[in-house]
């Protein structure tokens, strides 16, 4: 969309909005398309295209015509847009709502999903104002990035476009292509599905995600419309869980003490097992359960030439298979790349004018409520630059009243460093919720339902009630969409960490690093617990590393007060959410080339830079504290990620992944 329509799509908005009684076609032509038209045919067509987008923008423009006469004659068809059809209600919210509402946004933090959301509770400010709120502590969760293929599924799905995609078939173990109508996402059993149609196999079909061996290709011209009162979460409880499988490994002595304390003692190995006979010397064979060999040859495969699959045959193609793809990554040519500019943060996607519109939409009511905000504040709201924000203000302060006079055009200031409207043309109201929206708010509230002290409370439920009545149709929509468990599995610890930062003590904890391969005993000073789906971390000041760490509860070995004090003055890093981890200026700068599949890796990871490519991948700089673990990261991505610079970490995971692969083959 480029800049001049913008500018056009604003001015029709406008004018259809401040119409009573609604424009004729001659007169949109003259005074909105002056110059933009050749023909009737064109100013048709482009008509049409800008009725369409403003619909997406959630203005639907209605077609009146005079009474005895026909709605094809242009003549007598006007057109105009109510003012009260296509916005969002008051919703009058209480502190304990406005708490879930804030929590239930964040989940989707580094999803495009997180944009709907922020979006969303902009347009509820601006429509009832938002309270003056404080997060708890204890209960701060999140959704786990999907990856890439999440992003575009979820994109296909609100557009209802079909996608293309290739994708290993558990049943035959075969890649194969897929073309598929994307009814509903959800998380089951830790993993995300897709449930669709399969055109090539004309059935409903469901699809893990974590099985996608290629980028997801959205079929802009294949529309479709999915089944009436579709539901993603009914459809995904129909999945029965995969049965627990064996898998017999032989580990290195001494390593992999995570893997180890899941290991059976008493579990029979497969047949196939015996016939490769004792393990070597100075190697252990364990037998450990599981369910998915994709997800346990993820994890196998990180390990390199300290693990080995014996058995069973389908578990050890999985770990040699991601191998190789590692492999051939890391010797493919390296791509030409430049990185434009520096940008702090997640990676971002290039803002068009489409996203301007948008902002400016949800722009003018804001400050219509928010008067005299300062302009640097208004611009951190809206996620923007100051310039950028300026620029939409020029855009505004021109917009109006097709030939109007200036009282018949926006009339914004803030010259003074402090941002007043006193003319809003009828956009003083938010206009109600896109489907993208409606199922940001919906889904996470619906998602913290599994969480015991938020799904008792009234507040969970009552918000949810008017957020469905706001949303309207777009709110039943949001049922295409399921979020994953988000409550803990080990409660005991949860209790003890909770009960540790309201009274302020300290705790002596066991701890399991996978990354370094260790036990340690550790005292810490916790400060907030937040997860990842049901995987849960707390945030705590390590005296022993005189620092801030973060600690997954299921790696806990032994957690027990210590009858000390914490210090005091000791505050968590950064605002909400918390992150996994936060990169220091003395971490090790590491150039990463992603493909298209492991692009969500660069938000993951909080890429300092990115540069994107032609092939829809992305080159990324990210800071690692721990390099050691650098070649457990190319092999555990399996052919999605490699190190470009520094060359000793590129070369430790080539080293790294031909001795695993020179164990499969001896």
């Amino acid at each position: 969309m480029s800049a001049q329509r913008t500018e056009r799509l604003l001015n029709l908005l406008i004018a259809l909005l401040n119409s009573r009684y609604g424009l004729r076609r001659s007169e949109l032509r003259e005074k909105i398309y002056a110059g933009g038209a050749a023909s009737d045919a064109a100013f048709g067509r482009m008509f049409e295209r800008d009725k369409n987008d403003l619909r997406d923008f959630g203005f639907d423009v209605e077609t009146v015509t005079d009474l005895g006469w026909s709605s094809d004659d242009p003549g007598t068809t006007r057109y105009r847009i109510g003012k009260e059809s296509n916005r969002l209600p008051e919703v009058e919210l209480s502190p304990d709502e406005w708490t879930v509402l804030l929590l239930a946004s964040q989940l989707w933090e580094q999803a495009a999903l997180g944009t709907a959301a922020g979006n969303a509770l902009r347009k509820l400010q601006a429509a009832g104002g938002l309270a003056d709120v404080e997060l708890p502590a204890g209960v701060q969760p999140r959704i786990k990035p999907a990856g890439q293929a999440f992003e575009d599924l979820v994109a296909a799905m609100h557009a209802q476009h079909a996608v293309r995609f290739r994708y290993l078939a558990g049943s035959t173990g075969r890649e194969e292509e897929r073309v598929v109508e994307p009814w509903g996402l959800g998380s089951r059993f830790g993993q995300w599905y897709l449930v669709g149609f399969d055109r090539g196999r004309g059935a409903k079909r469901f699809f893990r995600l974590s099985r996608f061996t290629s980028a997801v290709t959205i079929l802009e011209r294949e529309a479709f419309t999915p089944p009436a009162g579709f539901n993603a979460r009914a459809e995904l409880n129909s999945l029965p869980e995969l049965p627990v499988s064996t898998a017999v490994v032989d580990v290195r002595n001494g390593k992999l003490l995570g893997l180890r304390k899941r290991a059976t003692a008493d579990g029979q190995p497969p047949l196939d097992a015996h016939a490769n006979g004792a393990p070597d010397a100075g190697w252990d064979r364990l037998t450990v359960p599981y369910r998915d060999a994709e997800v346990l040859g993820e994890e196998l495969a990180s390990y390199g030439p300290h693990a080995k699959v014996v058995a069973p045959a389908e578990l050890s193609a999985a770990v040699q298979r991601r191998l190789a793809n590692a492999a051939a990554f890391l010797a493919a040519p390296v791509p030409d790349y430049s990185f434009a500019h520096a940008g702090a943060g997640k990676r971002t996607r290039k803002r068009t004018s489409e996203d301007q519109l948008k902002r400016m939409l949800q722009l003018v009511p804001f400050l219509v409520r928010n008067q005299g905000l300062p302009i640097e504040e208004v611009a951190d709201r809206f996620g923007v630059t100051r310039q950028e924000l300026e620029n939409d203000l020029l855009i505004l302060i021109c917009s109006g009243l097709p030939q109007g006079y200036p009282d018949e055009l926006l009339d914004i200031q803030w010259e003074e460093g402090h941002v007043f409207i006193s003319q809003s043309m009828e956009l003083n109201r938010p206009v109600r919720f896109t489907v993208d929206e409606a199922c940001a708010l919906l889904t996470g509230l619906e998602t913290l339902n599994g969480l015991p002290e938020l799904a008792e409370g009234s507040a969970l439920e009552s918000v949810t009630l008017k957020l469905m009545a706001a949303a309207g149709e777009e709110g039943l929509r949001a049922a295409a969409l399921s979020g994953p468990e988000v409550g803990p599995s080990n409660s005991a610890n949860l209790e003890i960490i909770r009960d540790a930062i309201e009274s302020g003590s300290q705790l002596h904890l066991v701890y399991l690093s996978e990354q370094k391969d260790t036990l340690s005993e550790r005292d810490v000073d916790p400060l907030r617990l937040y997860s990842l789906d049901n995987t849960w971390y707390f945030e705590a000041y390590c005296h022993s590393a005189a620092g801030l760490r973060n600690f997954r509860l299921d790696r806990i070995e032994d957690l027990a007060p210590n009858g000390k004090p914490a210090s005091s003055g000791i505050k968590p890093d950064g605002g909400f959410p918390a992150k996994l981890f936060t990169p220091n200026d003395d971490d090790t700068l590491v150039t990463l080339h992603l493909t298209a599949r492991g692009t969500g890796l660069a938000d993951d990871y909080y890429a300092e830079r990115t540069a994107p490519l032609p092939d829809g991948g992305l080159v990324a700089e990210i800071r690692f504290g721990n390099t050691s673990w650098l070649p457990m990261f190319v092999a555990q991505h399996g052919g999605t990620a490699r190190i470009l610079e520094p060359e000793v970490f590129a070369q430790a995971s080539r080293d790294w992944i031909d001795a695993a692969l020179a164990l499969y083959r001896s």
